[in-house]
């Protein structure tokens, strides 16, 4: 697997664990006018770590992470159900497209130090959204490519 578009294809196969095969991948997103609590229970109940947030003609003006919430609304002491999203948000969207390699976005996320990067493809002069992919998501990447190395290392050593 190379490509952020080859991940997102192959997203729902590494889906094991507690949400199982029947986890839908799809993004969330959240208005901006929204609060930080609702952002927060959206993220529970979707077991999700970020929310793509929009405003009120979904253009897309920044993510909120489970990270924002932390540092932006708890450690300042803040009422999340009266802080709206657009206080606590990145508004800073570091995004990639479906052509970016998986080496290439690892780095992006190394070097941001962010755990989140939605997928956005240019439609008729239109920047949109098409998915999301964490660093959960390359490393099952990985983790998938490397199973399939040892499968064919030890049908080698096993056929010699």
């Amino acid at each position: 697997m190379q490509t952020v578009s080859q991940l997102l294809a192959n997203k729902k196969h590494w889906n094991d664990g507690d949400h199982g095969h029947h986890r839908i991948e799809r993004v969330h997103t959240i208005n901006q006018s929204a609060s930080a609590l609702d952002a927060a229970r959206l993220m529970n109940e979707h077991h999700v770590g970020s929310l793509i947030v929009t405003d009120s003609s979904n253009t897309i003006t920044g993510i909120i992470t489970e990270r924002d919430i932390l540092t932006r609304i708890v450690t300042a002491q803040l009422d999340p159900a009266t802080t709206t999203v657009s206080k606590a948000m990145t508004k800073d969207v570091i995004s990639c497209t479906p052509e970016t390699s998986l080496t290439e976005a690892r780095h992006l996320m190394t070097d941001c130090k962010i755990r989140h990067i939605p997928v956005t493809e240019t439609k008729d002069g239109n920047n949109q959204l098409v998915g999301m992919i964490s660093i959960g998501d390359l490393n099952a990447a990985s983790n998938a490519d490397l199973t399939i190395e040892v499968k064919t290392m030890r049908q080698y050593i096993t056929a010699s």
